[in-house]
């Protein structure tokens, strides 16, 4: 129990440094724009499977991500992955399966 509660409060304390005090003051509209990060860090989180959540945190100074992973039932943080995004962001496409970017575009150039 003592672990369950220590990971919940390290996602609060990730959250709560990523995200900053100012954003929990705005309001959400539907018809809002999207709201651009007040810091740095961006952080993004999801149920990956049972008993597990997946935190990313991307740096978009230093363009880094890193991938953690938190055990529900015992707290513990796994540092999963992390990558320089910088030469990813530099390709014009990347992509395995079909339409490739330069097939839908032929199309769109063909109107």
């Amino acid at each position: 129990m003592r672990s369950v509660v220590f990971g919940v409060l390290c996602i609060a304390c990730l959250i709560g440094l990523v995200v900053g005090g100012d954003v929990w003051r705005v309001r959400l509209h539907a018809q809002q724009p999207a709201m651009k990060p007040q810091g740095e860090l961006i952080a993004l989180n999801s149920d990956v499977e049972e008993g597990r959540q997946q935190i990313v945190v991307i740096d978009s100074k230093s363009r880094v991500m890193s991938v953690y992973h938190i055990e529900h039932a015992t707290g513990v943080i796994s540092l999963k992955s992390v990558r320089n995004i910088q030469a990813d962001l530099l390709m014009d496409e990347f992509n395995t399966d079909s339409p490739l970017p330069k097939e839908i575009r032929a199309i769109l150039d063909q109107r």
